[in-house]
């Protein structure tokens, strides 16, 4: 029997462990999928080590960055992007990839039509990092987005810079259950029709900055299915001749 797992904190949130566990029993494939909520990244050698026939692992919030000093191997993608999302275990080796780069840009890629776009990219963590190496290989223009830091702060977005940047996307935990009363502060009264909203949380399915996004007219979605291409290509990478 194989052995996976997702590591985080909090994680009660997490939508891997019941994908996974259902995907093994579809697919008649004999493993195991648990969550660790670890409250430190020090953790992670000592989890490891109870753990030791674990062959892969996912990486979530807030461990996509600080993961990367316990691993033995970066992949091309993850070390242009700065941020892991999945690890591979082969032979007591640890080695980091992103998926979330190809997950948000292959769920992107319909929405966006032929017009001309620029970004406003919402957060500046590694969820953001992979977003933007994917607008960066979509040929997207796009600024960074935080309350302190990054290209613009919130105070900074007018108006009028919404209305020219028709590409939103949030990689903040904002919204995301449980404070699903919470939103990134935008003028949303400069949303349109040309804007697309796309909110990395899918729990719940509608936030509130998709559903304001929503009452302007913008095409809006949630994170829902970037999860599951970026779930679907870490198996694959867990599964792939080493």
């Amino acid at each position: 029997m194989s052995h996976y797992g997702i590591i985080g904190y909090p994680l009660s949130h997490s939508f891997s462990p019941g994908y996974f566990r259902e995907q093994f029993r579809l697919r008649g494939i004999d493993a195991t999928y648990e969550a660790f909520p670890i409250e430190t990244i020090s953790a992670l050698p000592a989890l490891l080590e109870q753990n030791p026939a674990l062959r892969g692992l996912n990486v979530t919030i807030p461990y996509k960055q600080s993961v990367m000093a316990y691993l033995h191997e970066l992949d091309d993608t993850a070390r242009a992007v700065g941020a892991v999302n999945c690890i591979r275990i082969s032979e007591g080796r640890l080695k980091g990839f992103n998926t979330d780069c190809v997950g948000f840009a292959t769920t992107l890629q319909p929405l966006l039509g032929d017009m001309p776009r620029q970004a406003l990219v919402l957060g500046t963590g590694g969820a953001a990092k992979a977003v933007v190496y994917a607008l960066a290989q979509l040929g997207i223009p796009y600024q960074l987005v935080s309350r302190s830091g990054g290209d613009l702060q919130y105070a900074a977005l007018t108006p009028e810079l919404i209305a020219g940047h028709t590409l939103i996307i949030n990689t903040t935990p904002l919204g995301m259950y449980p404070a699903v009363d919470t939103y990134p502060d935008l003028p949303y009264g400069a949303l349109g029709p040309q804007h697309i909203l796309y909110d990395l949380v899918y729990n719940p399915e509608a936030t509130l900055f998709l559903g304001k996004g929503r009452q302007q007219g913008a095409t809006v979605k949630n994170g829902y299915d970037m999860l599951i291409a970026q779930a679907d290509a870490g198996w694959a990478i867990w599964n792939e001749p080493l």
